[in-house]
């Protein structure tokens, strides 16, 4: 900072100065638009005062200087006086002819300058023959230009420009407009297709600020004026878009504000520890069933969408028609019993049509079907006339309307894309009065990507994606005779989210209200309600709890009650996980929710499901014998076999069971065996450890740690004791490292890693390696408004006490698990491993080490503290950044 000329620390300081100011202001709660503009008005005078400045060290300040060549054009943010604080400077030097030859020199002393002080200057050099061409041959170039005005200089110069640009852009408005709208779906695409991101970018995600200037653009381009007031008094803007349209611009620059002055620097993304914090900076409160951050982000969500729907709206009412297809569309258009016409790429509705559109439901949702029978879209102008008569229509459903209601969900075609649209025009809140609560609510945490109106529509179109998956998954999906019965719960399976009571006895409730509002007979009405109520009934099951437990699997069975039903509820809750995120439902969830399904459907189907399992596991055991010798070893190999668990049996095949005794016949007490093999069904790799108990105290903790210290994530892990203390551990992981099958030197480093972790065993936790995402997963580990806990059910099995730990995930915290669990003199029979993002559920079925339940109380209490502790002391260390995690 000495190095500075004596000018530059004064402008230095008077931006600081200027910006603590307005951070002063803001914190009294004035509008953010007017922090803006006075942001604006403080670079306005910091680039007059280093632009005067460099005139005059050039030489360049008499009458006869540069100041009659060239003139300043303050473009995009700046020009439209809407900066943040820290918000970039973007600048346009117009010069003409006369001072071609002495631009150099100014430019490169403003550009040195205006960094110097400390902003960020995009700067650009034209003439005003140049900057138009270039604006008409490039959608960002022109949508900056757009918001230019005169800041110094020769004005005549920026006159001239203006009056060129705005004729140019006239002459060229139709391409104009498509490159705007495809440039600005890219980055909504970019940025997520949907407002409901749960992290979004307040200036890029949809119905962000970048919505609010695409309109300002289209209305430049289209009718020449950029000023919503202007659109407003010209009639192409309504007063109500207006008005929402200015509601959610002064909300988004005051929140933008927020987020700049916070981080002292420039931050678009209102991540979760920002939504925490603005929420109660901006006093919001909570109720007993939402939180402040959930009201916080309600809001903004409901903002936004509205914001996203306008500009759209806009967009399309303000493109030009092509004449040709105006002239050629009643030629290949065909008329729809007098009321709706086909066209060659929408369905519209006529004079008549229209008119029933605005007074009957039955008419909206008899136009939704014929959407979906020709799987073509509404046209925009009749989903307006629809939104706009929506509010006026009855709340009270007619049975016609219930039927094409349950008619429409019975389509496959265009199901998503029409739920949607009827949510955005008002109509499923109409049909489903519980989607009013649930519009923009969010769910506060890392496990769901979207919020819950977003994630049950999404959960819809999921389902009918599988129409085309060539697994079990779609064979069920395609066989099931009410599909529609399948939608409509997965659209009411997560509405009760956002009360008191658990969402799934809420949403029981709104699943009686919905089939009585749309006619249901007992029967159907029944399956719907128990969709709902247990719709993560069968995930709970597949991922937290034993499911070789046959005891188990014959309630899970009796509870369902029949084969339609466990279809339908295999297919919602792959559709349920699908929906919650990318890269949620993979192919090893799938298969371990096909496992389920299968062994719960061979129970519904017999008379004695468990003399049919134990006949099951028996001739699985001498299929695996079939496959090794019958030398001197087969006494060894009956021993072992006799004593695998019914889930290895059920779920591995008999050769690969084979394949892994062979080696372990021949194991001294001393020794390890290890393995890796990649699984491409699942894309996944297991690693199989044999060795015996003897080796080292406390296996399977020390294998865990291993596997974490190399980098990858645990997905399952299968933990076998067989005869004579023989141990066949066995984990399936998902490698960051690596997006196909790993290098076999990858997999020599891991079993290397496992075969050290019991032959030299250290008493020291092992150094975690850092991947890629880590800072994210311990930020939300530190965020995350569902506290870790810890639960303990003494009632589910027989044999075992069953340990449910939730908790944000980070790195090491599996290892600090199961160590702690053998310090307490525990034995782990079974794991389940399960990670949603970054939330996990892990299950681990204990022993004491005499081989009983945990059955004292104060005991169970015991475990469950020393584990929080553990946990809770994980944290504190990685919030620290000390130790090795």
């Amino acid at each position: 900072m000495t190095g500075l000329r004596p000018p530059l620390l004064e402008a230095k300081q008077q931006l600081a100065d200027g910006r603590a100011k307005l951070k002063a202001r803001h914190e009294k709660g004035s509008p953010g638009i007017q922090v803006c503009r006075a942001c604006t008005e403080l670079f306005d005078s910091l680039v007059l005062s280093l632009f005067e400045q460099a005139l005059e060290d050039l030489g360049e300040a008499g009458p006869e200087g540069l100041r009659a060549s060239v003139a300043l054009v303050p473009h995009a943010g700046y020009g439209r006086a809407d900066v943040a604080p820290y918000s970039d400077v973007d600048l346009m030097l117009l010069y003409d002819d006369h001072g071609a030859e002495r631009v150099s020199p100014l430019v490169e002393r403003l550009v040195r300058d205006v960094y110097d002080i400390g902003l960020v200057l995009g700067q650009s050099v034209r003439t005003p023959a140049e900057a138009s061409q270039l604006a008409c041959r490039d959608a960002t170039i022109c949508t900056s230009l757009i918001e230019s005005r005169f800041l110094a200089g020769n004005e005549d110069l920026f006159n001239r420009f203006a009056r060129r640009f705005r004729r140019d852009v006239n002459r060229r408005r139709k391409s104009i407009l498509a490159g705007m709208q495809e440039a600005r779906h890219e980055e909504r695409a970019q940025f997520d297709e949907t407002v409901y991101l749960l992290e979004p970018n307040l200036k890029r995600s949809p119905g962000g600020l970048r919505d609010v200037q695409w309109l300002r653009w289209t209305g430049f381009v289209r009718y020449g004026a950029a000023d919503p007031d202007v659109l407003r008094l010209m009639d192409v803007l309504s007063h109500e878009d207006h008005d929402a349209l200015l509601r959610a611009y002064e909300f988004l620059l005051r929140l933008r504000n927020e987020l700049h002055f916070y981080a002292d620097k420039p931050n678009d993304v209102l991540d979760r520890a920002e939504q925490m914090r603005v929420a109660e900076k901006f006093g919001y409160q909570g109720t007993e069933g939402m939180l402040p951050v959930e009201q916080f982000m309600q809001d903004y969500f409901r903002m936004t969408k509205r914001v996203s729907q306008i500009a759209e709206r806009f967009a399309v009412s303000a493109r030009p028609g092509s004449w040709l297809l105006a002239m050629l569309s009643p030629l290949v258009s065909h008329q729809f019993e007098r009321d709706f016409r086909v066209e060659p790429r929408q369905i519209s509705a006529n004079k008549r049509g229209l008119a029933k559109l605005r007074t009957s439901l039955v008419e909206i949702l008899r136009l939704a079907d014929l959407s979906s029978l020709y799987n073509k879209p509404i046209s925009h102008a009749t989903c307006e006339a629809i939104r706009a008569a929506v509010p006026n229509l009855s709340d009270e459903i007619a049975p016609e309307a219930a039927m094409r209601f349950l008619s429409l969900l019975s389509q496959k075609a265009r199901l998503g894309q029409l739920l949607h649209a009827l949510l955005d025009m008002g109509v499923l809140e109409k049909l489903i009065p519980a989607y009013t609560h649930a519009h923009g609510l969010l769910q506060f945490n890392v496990y769901h990507k979207y919020t819950v109106d977003e994630h049950c529509l999404r959960a819809v179109a999921a389902a009918t994606e599988f129409t085309a998956d060539k697994g079990p998954l779609g064979n069920v999906y395609r066989h099931l005779k009410r599909k529609w019965l399948l939608h409509l719960a997965l659209l009411l399976h997560d509405l009760g989210k956002g009360f008191p009571e658990d969402h799934s006895e809420v949403g029981r409730q709104i699943a009686d209200d919905t089939a009585r509002r749309l006619f249901l007979k007992p029967s159907d009405a029944e399956t719907l309600r128990f969709l709902v109520h247990k719709h993560l009934l069968m995930s709970h099951l597949a991922f937290r709890r034993d499911t070789s437990d046959n005891d188990l699997l014959v309630r899970f069975a009796v509870e369902v009650g029949s084969p339609e039903v466990l279809e339908m509820l295999y297919v919602m809750s792959a559709a349920d996980l699908a929906s919650v995120g990318p890269g949620v439902l993979n192919a090893w969830k799938v298969e371990v929710l096909t496992d389920l399904f299968r062994r719960a459907m061979r129970h519904l189907g017999l008379d004695d499901p468990s003399r049919d399992y134990v006949a099951q596991l028996d001739n699985r055991r001498h299929e695996v014998l079939s496959h090794l010798d019958n030398g001197s070893e087969r006494p060894w190999f009956e021993r072992q076999v006799a004593t695998l668990p019914g889930s290895y049996l059920a779920m591995t095949a008999p050769e690969t069971i084979a394949d892994d005794l062979r080696p372990l016949s021949k194991l001294g007490s001393a020794d390890v065996v290890a393995r890796g093999r990649y699984q491409s069904d699942t894309e996944t790799t297991e690693y199989s450890v044999g060795t015996y108990e003897s080796i080292t105290p406390g296996v399977f903790h020390k294998l865990t740690g291993a596997l974490s210290s190399q980098g990858l994530q645990i997905l399952s892990a299968d933990i076998n004791t067989l005869a004579d203390g023989l141990v066949l551990d066995r984990f399936r992981v998902s490698d960051p490292d690596f997006s196909g099958e790993p290098f076999p030197e990858r997999i020599d480093a891991v079993r290397r890693a496992l075969f050290a972790a019991l032959r030299q065993p250290a008493d020291d936790p092992p150094a975690f390696r850092r991947v890629w995402g880590a800072n994210d997963q311990r930020r939300h580990a530190r965020l995350s408004p569902l506290p870790t806990q810890v639960r303990i059910d003494n009632s589910t099995s027989d044999r075992y006490t069953i340990v449910d730990v939730f908790a944000a995930d980070r790195m090491g915290l599996l290892y600090t698990i199961t160590r702690e669990l053998f310090d307490l003199g525990l034995s782990v029979a079974v794991a389940k491993i399960g990670t949603y993002l970054d939330q996990v559920v892990d299950v681990f079925y204990v022993t004491d080490f005499t081989g009983r339940k945990i059955e004292h109380q104060h005991h169970r209490d015991e475990i469950r503290r020393r584990l929080f502790e553990k946990i809770e002391e994980l944290e504190r260390r990685e919030a620290a950044g000390a130790g090795k995690w």
